[in-house]
């Protein structure tokens, strides 16, 4: 064999990246702009928790009004007399009032108080007095008042959940077909277009089909985002990035919080939120192509600019000529031999004879489902948990930064609590334990505020470190032929229980505990099935389906095999 072709066998893409820097100035800043997208994803993901939050009004009554209803008080002391009580603890009737008794013509002046009104006869009213007259969503916007609108008010949820299913359906193939860069620049600025026309909206229905536009693009970014910051650096740092995402995503959803405590009117937020994904297309044009996806493509000449880019900004001399055309070689006989193979009498297994196949096996079968009920389980309880947390006791805003923020700490303990306790344990025990905190706040423990909310905290930290895990967890028992099909499978299954999140409040109007009822034994059922499931620390990953099969028996990875732990990706 000649030097030139042992030299070419030996220059790989991470032998060039390794002279190039691994990890300087030109990767920091590509990793940084990329966060710009996660952020844009998580004010689109949890936008409509405040665009089309529910509001505290009651019937507004004539005789008594002092002014008009954007000033009038929302507590007088005459309400008790004109308007009923319900719930607990008692709060206004919303769209009730006691119907008040005739002051015949030429009497007395009309005084508010108990034998004004006849209590036994009750009418619906049209007109409203608001708690907070300065916040504006799409219910009073739009008239969506009272409980026969309340569907509407849900159903925003749900149809955004439908937009981000289509996006995860579609992201996949157009990231592939056109390039993540291309892909990101698309989504995060047409996404930003469709929320700003979306804050014009004049009708429900407007509201609603930009509502999914605007879904079924911005979410598309986030996937594209985190892609291309792991096939910037290097196996060793994926860990890193990936928890720095999963952090800067909390972030984000607790700035949406605070952006949403400052501008009360459902329009301006918007804008506010989105605007600065248009001005940001300019800085993510700057942003390059993946070259392990340029590569694929048979684009080396791409990806030789690339690299003469980064040793340029990482302050290394640029790659010699002859590695580079070693290297386009090597690639040029990798594709033909890859072609050649793919026609030949050694072809893979098609998708459709190998998914033929693992319906053959039993165990198989039921852990492809086990994984999708867990996907559902997470995202359920996940999503649940946020949008339910704007109706805790206390300020909502405060209350939904809170349930933010508690996703950071799993966020960076993450990979430190799996190399420790595994991945079934860790997947099982913070299900359980979520659904748990969720009972719980169904005790007596639910009359003491604090404890109330704590309770809430500590299930949404649960369930956040569930989430994180099922990436990582189900990427490790699929055979890797099947692995991006599997996943993609359980995580649309996963999609229905973000579409039945936001219509936990319907179930909540048929009984009160109902919704933290279902979160808790679902979660807890959940939990206890993930026993069914392989250990996968430390076990080298299966390659078909037969390894998959016999996990429950593989042996460890040895000390020199590449480190798991990079699959997982933040909920969205």
């Amino acid at each position: 064999m000649s030097t030139k072709s042992t030299a070419a066998e030996r220059v790989e893409l991470d032998d060039l990246l390794a002279e190039v820097g691994h990890f300087g100035p030109f990767q920091l800043w590509q990793c940084a702009l990329l966060l710009l997208p996660v952020i844009f994803t998580a004010f689109s993901n949890l936008g409509y928790v405040f665009t089309a939050s529910d509001l505290h009004y009651r019937c507004q009554v004539p005789e008594c009004e002092t002014g008009s209803s954007p000033n009038a008080s929302f507590t007088p002391v005459w309400l008790r007399d004109a308007v009923p009580f319900v719930g607990k603890p008692e709060e206004p009737s919303k769209c009730e009032r006691y119907q008040p008794i005739a002051v015949a013509s030429g009497g007395e002046t009309f005084t508010c108080d108990e034998s004004r009104f006849n209590r036994s006869a009750i009418e619906r009213c049209s007109t409203f007095v608001y708690a907070d007259p300065t916040e504006r969503t799409i219910v009073n916007d739009f008239n969506l008042t009272c409980d026969e609108n309340r569907w509407k008010v849900t159903l925003v949820g749900t149809v955004h959940s439908i937009g981000q299913f289509v996006s995860l359906a579609l992201s996949g193939i157009i990231s592939d077909r056109f390039g993540r860069r291309w892909t990101l620049l698309l989504c995060v600025g047409v996404g930003a277009v469709l929320a700003i026309i979306r804050s014009f909206a004049t009708s429900y229905g407007a509201f609603m089909a930009l509502e999914f536009a605007e879904a079924m693009f911005g979410s598309t970014s986030y996937t594209t985002a985190f892609i291309l910051s792991l096939e910037l650096v290097e196996p060793r740092l994926r860990v890193i990035v990936k928890s720095v995402i999963l952090v800067v995503y909390a972030v984000a959803e607790a700035v949406l919080g605070l952006l949403a405590m400052t501008f009360r009117d459902w329009r301006t937020l918007s804008i506010v939120l989105f605007v600065p994904g248009v001005v940001s297309i300019p800085l993510l044009y700057t942003t390059v192509e993946s070259v392990r996806w340029l590569l694929t493509k048979d684009r080396q000449s791409d990806v030789v600019n690339i690299l003469h880019r980064v040793a340029k900004a990482n302050g290394r001399p640029p790659l010699p000529e002859r590695t580079l055309d070693e290297f386009y070689h090597q690639q040029q006989a990798k594709l033909a031999a890859e072609l050649e193979a793919a026609g030949g009498q050694q072809a893979n297994k098609s998708f459709l004879r190998l998914v033929r196949e693992t319906c053959q096996h039993r165990r198989l079968l039921l852990r492809i489902a086990n994984c999708a009920f867990c996907w559902f389980t997470n995202a359920m309880v996940y999503y649940g948990l946020t949008l339910n947390s704007v109706t805790l006791a206390g300020d909502k805003y405060s209350n939904f930064i809170f349930i933010t923020l508690v996703e950071i700490p799993p966020s960076l303990a993450i990979n430190c609590i799996l190399n420790r306790f595994g991945r079934r344990k860790t997947q099982c025990g913070s299900l359980i334990l979520s659904g748990l905190f969720c009972l719980l706040a169904l005790t007596a423990l639910k009359d003491i505020a604090w404890v109330n909310v704590s309770l809430f905290l500590m299930s949404k930290m649960a369930i956040s470190l569930s989430f994180s895990t099922i990436y990582i967890y189900t990427a490790e028992v699929f055979p890797t032929n099947l692995r991006q099909s599997f996943i993609s499978f359980c995580s649309m299954v996963g999609r229905f229980g973000s579409m039945l999140a936001p219509q936990m409040p319907l179930l909540q109007a048929l009984w009160t505990p109902l919704p933290m009822v279902l979160f808790g034994t679902v979660a807890v059922l959940s939990g206890v099935l993930i026993l069914e499931f392989p250990e996968t620390t430390g076990v080298t990953l299966p390659n078909t389906l037969e390894e998959a099969i016999e996990l429950h028996s593989r042996r460890k990875r040895s000390p020199d095999e590449p480190d798991k732990g990079s699959y997982a990706s933040p909920p969205g």
